[in-house]
């Protein structure tokens, strides 16, 4: 086999890999944009290779790609946008490949902005062993190999991480059967549009949470805490005015749809012959039929991904044709 010949089948061999790499990615840093980036990091150091001495592509790449992805965890801009209370996961659309898998509840779960956000309460290392373990199955040697611990160090690791993130996991929301989810996203909607506070104040939980990231205007991102404030604040924001247009773009269709599985409304300008822009996205976790938390995403580079994939989804009917 010549050069080009060999060149060409090793980059099918990394392309072969490519969705998976980037889910793995995904789930370590929560951000398709970081996610997408890592991957291509690694196939420069996969081109710069010595190639014929790999004899394992998957598992050599797994471990540049965790190593890679570990390195920006724990990078010092990082740690400061991580701890500054400005994060929140970058939101995919069902069916987008970073998602996968998504074959049992441990890997759907793994990969819920519920989970990805609790994550953050881990150490890297634990992250990666928590990922690597609960979402593709890796066995502790395996693990070992890739993050360079003892099978022991491993375990200890995946303890920890169990621990916290079911700790902390009550209000993190569970899975809930499409129509019911639909309804009570839908009857949301319905309360905030019309100002029904004390509705919306049934639908939630009485320790839910929301959270919004001021469409990325504010510094840190903004909390409420009680079901009162939150109904408040949904009612305020709800209501279409011509200055939240002006700052959409102009008059978005109201959306139902699935974001890191959980149900979700999206706000979207535009159509099939001019092209579609989510300018905004809110995701509810729900738990014991009502919901526990809600996040308002509107920050532009958060919606990026969500955008490209919704120029390709097939959109049931709004909601709210024109908001």
């Amino acid at each position: 086999m010549d050069g080009i010949a060999t060149d060409r089948f090793d980059t099918s061999r990394f392309q072969a890999s490519r969705n998976r790499l980037a889910s793995l990615a995904y789930r370590l840093l929560g951000s398709a944009a970081d996610a997408e980036d890592a991957v291509q990091d690694a196939f420069v150091h996969w081109q710069a290779a010595d190639r014929q001495q790999i004899r394992v592509p998957e598992a050599w790449l797994t471990k540049v790609v965790t190593n890679l992805c570990l390195d920006r965890l724990r990078s010092a801009q990082a740690r400061r946008e991580r701890t500054a209370g400005a994060w929140l996961p970058e939101p995919l659309l069902d069916g987008d490949p970073m998602l996968g898998p998504a074959d049992t509840f441990e890997q759907r779960e793994s990969v819920s902005l519920a989970v990805l956000t609790l994550m953050e309460r881990l150490t890297p290392v634990e992250r990666a062993v928590y990922v690597l373990r609960e979402a593709f199955s890796y066995s502790h040697a395996e693990i070992a190999e890739i993050l360079d611990v003892t099978e022991s160090a491993s375990q200890q690791h995946l303890h920890r991480a169990r621990h916290r993130i079911t700790a902390a996991r009550h209000r993190a929301g569970s899975e809930v059967d499409p129509a019911s989810a639909r309804r009570i996203v839908e009857e949301f909607l319905a309360a905030a549009s019309s100002g029904r506070t004390e509705r919306l104040v049934a639908l939630l939980t009485d320790d839910a949470i929301a959270i919004s990231d001021g469409a990325g205007l504010t510094a840190t991102l903004l909390r409420y805490d009680t079901a009162q404030h939150i109904a408040a604040i949904a009612r305020a924001g709800f209501k279409p005015t011509p200055a939240k247009r002006r700052l959409a773009g102009g008059t978005p269709a109201v959306h139902y749809a699935l974001v890191n599985g959980a149900p979700a409304i999206l706000f979207v300008l535009g159509d099939s012959s001019q092209g579609y822009q989510v300018v905004g996205a809110v995701t509810f976790d729900l738990a014991d039929g009502r919901i526990a938390m809600v996040r308002g995403i509107a920050a532009p580079a958060r919606l990026i991904r969500l955008t490209e994939a919704w120029r390709q989804h097939e959109p049931d009917t709004p909601l709210i044709t024109r908001w």
